[in-house]
């Protein structure tokens, strides 16, 4: 994987380079247009093309990944980040996408899946009910697989990993499970999600009546040992893959180490998808 460099060059290779832009860097100005025209003038390409991504916008036909990035850069130097944050985020994303080390061992049949069992790329994320960060990012997941921009690209598989500092976490994590046991995982773990702020063990099984689960069945379950072995096993396939924190995800068997952005996450998605079609190279 090729080292992302940063060093000065002439003014004249910005605006040689740095010309066929996107929405975003186009939108830019002052000192934020400058310092973007330097990142993408010094900042080098993972795949697809070995130039900068300056370079590779000006290549006939222009690499996907070039946009993808550029349109990256640009919005995180609009957002303020500094240009050491915006390094980093480029080669953790990088680190993502390559790879390395072995797949996971999800046990997908036993997990709620969201999106079309046959897209080409699978997310698969390790999340806490009690986890805020997870409240934001799997709704955000979940509703590009199934109706946004990567519905029929990828679809979701959910695993459900209690972290213990989080308060309640065992308590909800049996809920999630419960209600998978019970064939209404989503809609319910998107209406927990959704009333994060307002959870407490007892208001569960009115969550339950709620998304149109029996509240006794839920409450049948939540007491039945087999849910709580089911929570423990999901929890102990994410400790054998290494899972620490969460969210945790990982995209077609390859841990995602970069930014917990959901913007961030869809746009590598794609790329994944561009390159398993072999459409890397825009026309």
């Amino acid at each position: 994987m090729r080292e992302f460099i940063a060093a000065a060059l002439p003014a004249v290779l910005f605006a040689a380079t740095a010309a066929p832009q996107t929405p975003t860097c186009d939108a830019l100005t002052g000192r934020d247009r400058t310092r973007a025209e330097r990142l993408l003038a010094t900042e080098h390409l993972y795949d697809c093309c070995d130039g900068t991504v300056a370079e590779c916008l000006a290549a006939r036909p222009p690499c996907s990944l070039a946009r993808r990035l550029a349109e990256g850069i640009c919005r995180r130097v609009a957002a303020g980040q500094d240009d050491a944050r915006i390094r980093r985020s480029l080669s953790r994303r990088a680190r993502s996408v390559m790879g390395g080390g072995a797949p996971p061992e999800v046990d997908v049949t036993a997990a709620p899946t969201a999106g079309e069992a046959a897209a080409p790329v699978t997310i698969v994320v390790y999340a806490c009910a009690r986890c805020p960060y997870c409240s934001r990012l799997v709704p955000a997941l979940f509703e590009a697989v199934t109706s946004g921009a990567l519905k029929g690209q990828a679809r979701l598989v959910f695993r459900t990993f209690p972290i213990r500092g989080h308060e309640g976490s065992t308590e909800a994590g049996l809920a999630f499970v419960a209600a998978h046991r019970l064939g209404r995982f989503w809609p319910f773990a998107l209406y927990a999600y959704r009333h994060f702020d307002e959870f407490s063990p007892e208001v569960q099984v009115e969550w339950a009546a709620a998304v149109g689960i029996d509240k006794a069945a839920f409450a049948a379950q939540l007491a039945d040992p087999a849910t709580r072995e089911d929570l423990v096993a999901s929890k102990k396939e994410g400790l054998v893959n290494g899972v620490e924190e969460t969210p945790t995800l990982f995209l077609n068997g390859r841990r995602w180490v970069g930014d917990l952005d959901a913007v961030e996450i869809l746009d590598a998605v794609g790329e994944e998808t561009e390159r398993l079609g072999g459409l890397q190279w825009v026309r």
